[in-house]
């Protein structure tokens, strides 16, 4: 019942300060500011690709202070789009899945999930804009990924034989992309069970248990993206065993708390079960 990942949102001090960081090294453009009530946060959003990326400032005692507070700014939720809202949200009720509703979305907080808080919106067709095609990924911790895979399939509709397991010793993890539409999309939550405590992802889920990680975005252009890191002096690393400026890692030093991949168009298919896609350039 989940069309695409439309959107993250992210937890900021100055929301001011983390657009014009967003619009520097992405260039993505400011489309809206408002408040949410429920959230108790002034928002800003900015269109980057054909994704939204909203910047929640506390307004007052609410879960994105809370978060601040005891974590710092970071990565406080993902936005999904689906067909028919009102549809998924009797589905979601229908399997005791709590929910609210605010101005047209339903959100879902991450005690209701694996950790992972939600917000769902109508479906809606947008331009693309700025240095990124699209954010494609989050990466939500999890203490046992087949289950959370289950528990996934069941509660968003989606289809399980459409996953596909994956496992990194360099990161130390094992665990499943949810893909929603495969191969037209490689939209999908990565399921990732960290398996090695020592290594970066496993010290962050010792700290956070059940939780998002980062996300992941694809760009035509991966090298106009690191040199506009380098001129502000942010911190980057390259994937390994991919072509040099092809996959990027963020460091979230840079980017308002946001650990962020960057990877070339289509070549995500290489881990995301279709290899062969993933020599096909925009």
């Amino acid at each position: 019942m989940l069309q695409r990942l439309d959107r993250i949102l992210l937890a900021v001090r100055d929301r001011a300060a983390a657009a014009d960081t967003f619009a520097a090294v992405l260039g993505a453009e400011q489309v809206r500011a408002d408040h949410s009530d429920l959230l108790a946060a002034h928002r800003t959003v900015l269109h980057a690709g054909t994704s939204e990326i909203e910047l929640l400032e506390p307004a007052g005692d609410g879960s994105v202070r809370a978060f601040i507070q005891r974590w710092g700014e970071g990565l406080f939720g993902v936005g999904f789009a689906t067909p028919d809202l009102r549809a998924l949200a009797t589905h979601l009720s229908d399997r005791r899945i709590q929910w609210r509703e605010e101005a047209g979305r339903l959100h879902i907080a991450p005690d209701q999930t694996c950790g992972l808080r939600a917000v769902i919106s109508p479906s809606t067709t947008t331009t693309s804009l700025g240095g990124i095609r699209y954010i494609y990924e989050v990466t939500n911790l999890v203490s046992d990924w087949q289950q959370a895979a289950t528990r996934y399939a069941d509660i968003f509709g989606l289809d399980a034989q459409k996953f596909h397991p994956l496992s990194s010793h360099e990161f130390g993890y094992t665990g499943a992309l949810t893909l929603f539409n495969p191969p037209a999309q490689l939209d999908r939550i990565e399921l990732s069970q960290p398996t090695e405590s020592d290594k970066s992802m496993g010290r962050f889920f010792a700290k956070r248990g059940p939780s998002l990680y980062m996300c992941y975005a694809e760009s035509d252009d991966v090298g106009t993206i690191t040199a506009r890191l380098d001129r502000r002096g942010m911190r980057w690393a390259s994937g390994h065993d991919t072509g040099a400026g092809e996959n990027v890692f963020i460091h979230p030093s840079g980017l308002h708390g946001l650990l962020m991949g960057i990877s070339r168009t289509n070549l995500a298919w290489t881990w995301s079960g279709r290899p062969d896609l993933a020599a096909v350039r925009a």
